[in-house]
């Protein structure tokens, strides 16, 4: 039986799977969901180097998912099964005419998750599909299918970055949103911009308390619908009010009499909300380098979108889900716009970089962490069932950037790195090695060292799952210690040996000034005062 969760969660797992089992029908207020298209870097959690350059850490967390695959076929069938006959004929017809290759994977794996978005949305929900123009229209006819064409409200177009040069063709500089409600009773909140220079300029008029206002017709001539015939202190004419309005607007010291005798309306700025929010978003930047809010993950969507999103589509208490919640901007948003929210993803790294994010900007901030160790217990279970997860979870617990992009294969030892400056500028590097056996040896301690030395690496990182030997902890210690001229008073062990047990205790590697170019520590929100703990 699913029940969807009373509480804030980040849920690690594939979203697919987590929807059927985790969340009940018509239980969410608002969807937005960004889904990474292809293997791309560009839609990749990518890992530059200390120095800028692509290193060879690029996490590629959908890797094989867009390709057509068993997965794939499973998910078009799944479709075609589903009984939605709409979404079955579409995607049919589509794959007559794509065949079987990337976009028709990603479509069938896509087309699933809207059927499931749809059924946990209530009827007065809203759905917001963030992608490129490489997919839009493919994804508009999905989810005309799912959601049907009377429930397309915008096709949204966000400006993502200025000026672009892309060869021989116009630059790509937009995005594409995708909007529908789940039916015709659905929340909205209409969204104003300030106004600009130029319209403000418009307002030329003061009154003596300095409030400025701009005059507009009272007239109702050349509308359709009519209006009222009759004289106002001296002036006759066809108006838009009757004649108890027109009074109460003089009372209000809302007329203004013309110099020629005409009589004009007083439109004051400072009660206007605005110019309502169109189609065209052209006044959010993206992040960029200089960017308070940038955390060093590529695609991270400014704060100022999702707000934008969340207040439209729904109310303070509502609760707002992101399947594809990446560094967890929308989750940030929900927050701190006093929304409940689900995020779900797919990579341990994701989860443990928006769990600090929270930490961060929101330090009161109550919330649960599904599908993660949070225990020995848990570590050890994990360990059991993939050894491979175990270890990129170890990993982002530590913040430690994964061998390769955390691919199975060789690996010579390495399993992560952490990278520091010693001396705050040059950039150095400590190996990490995982080990999720219920078994360890000083043979393991050993392997690391030489690993260390071939690496020209500065310190070497050793977590297990189970306790060291005497022996290890001895041969940690011989390897000796690290010291820099800007830490004359520490000095660093080169082997640090720590369990799951001391991870789980707060420890973390010893080592000098870490360096930030991977995740940047978020921004603290201001007024942030929840007073709840953490659920970790």
């Amino acid at each position: 039986m699913r029940m969807t969760p009373s509480i804030d969660t980040l849920f690690y797992g594939d979203n697919l799977t987590i929807l059927r089992n985790e969340i009940e029908d018509e239980s969410v207020d608002l969807v937005y969901l960004d889904p990474p298209f292809n293997s791309n870097a560009n839609y990749n959690v990518l890992f530059k180097s200390p120095q800028g350059d692509n290193s060879r850490a690029q996490i590629e967390a959908f890797d094989d998912t867009w390709h057509w695959t068993e997965a794939a076929e499973r998910a078009f069938d799944d479709v075609i099964y589903s009984g939605n006959s709409d979404a079955a004929e579409m995607l049919r017809a589509m794959r007559a005419f794509l065949k079987e290759n990337d976009m028709m994977a990603y479509l069938s794996m896509m087309a699933v998750r809207i059927l499931e978005l749809h059924r946990v949305l209530k009827p007065t929900g809203s759905l917001y599909l963030h992608c490129d123009p490489t997919a839009s229209h493919y994804l508009k006819i999905l989810l005309d299918a799912v959601f049907g064409p009377g429930n397309f409200r915008n096709e949204i177009t966000w400006k993502r970055t200025s000026a672009h040069s892309d060869g021989a063709r116009y630059g790509k500089n937009t995005d594409i949103i995708m909007f529908f409600s789940k039916s015709n009773d659905w929340t909205w909140n209409k969204q104003f911009i300030e106004y600009d220079d130029d319209y403000k300029a418009r307002f030329r008029f003061s009154d003596p308390d300095g409030r400025l206002w701009m005059d507009d017709n009272l007239t109702a001539k050349g509308l359709s619908g009519g209006g009222y015939e009759y004289e106002y202190k001296g002036v006759k004419s066809l108006w838009r009010y009757p004649f108890d309005s027109m009074q109460r607007l003089d009372s209000e010291n809302r007329l203004h009499f013309t110099r020629t005798g005409g009589l004009r309306l007083k439109r004051y700025l400072d009660e206007s909300k605005g110019l309502p929010v169109q189609a065209l978003w052209d006044d959010i930047p993206p992040i960029n380098s200089q960017s308070s809010e940038r955390l060093g993950y590529p695609t991270q969507k400014p704060v100022a979108l999702l707000e934008r999103i969340v207040r439209a589509s729904s109310n303070e208490g509502d609760l707002v889900l992101d399947p594809f919640c990446g560094c967890g901007t929308t989750i940030h948003a929900a927050e701190k716009l006093n929304r409940r929210w689900i995020g779900i993803d797919i990579t341990h790294l994701a989860i443990g970089l928006i769990r600090r994010r929270l930490i961060d900007a929101f330090p009161q901030c109550e919330f649960d962490v599904a599908g993660v160790p949070k225990d020995v217990g848990g570590a050890r279970e994990l360990a059991a069932q993939d050894k491979h997860q175990f270890e990129l979870w170890a990993l982002s617990m530590i913040e430690a950037q994964p061998f390769k992009g955390g691919r199975k294969g060789a690996d010579g030892g390495v399993d992560g790195y952490l990278y520091f400056k010693a001396d705050g500028r040059v950039t150095e590097k400590a190996v990490v090695s995982v080990k999720g056996g219920e078994h360890v040896d000083v043979k393991m301690i050993r392997d690391l060292i030489a690993t260390v030395q071939r690496e020209g690496a500065k310190l070497g990182i050793f977590i297990t799952l189970a306790p060291p030997t005497k022996p290890m902890v001895t041969e940690a210690a011989a390897a000796g210690l690290y010291q820099t001229s800007v830490y004359e008073n520490r000095k660093f062990s080169k082997i640090q040996i720590l369990t799951i047990a001391d991870l789980f205790d707060g420890h973390r590697p010893d080592m000098p000034f870490r360096d930030a170019s991977v995740f940047k520590q978020a921004k603290r929100e201001a007024g942030e005062d929840k007073q709840m703990g953490l659920d970790v």
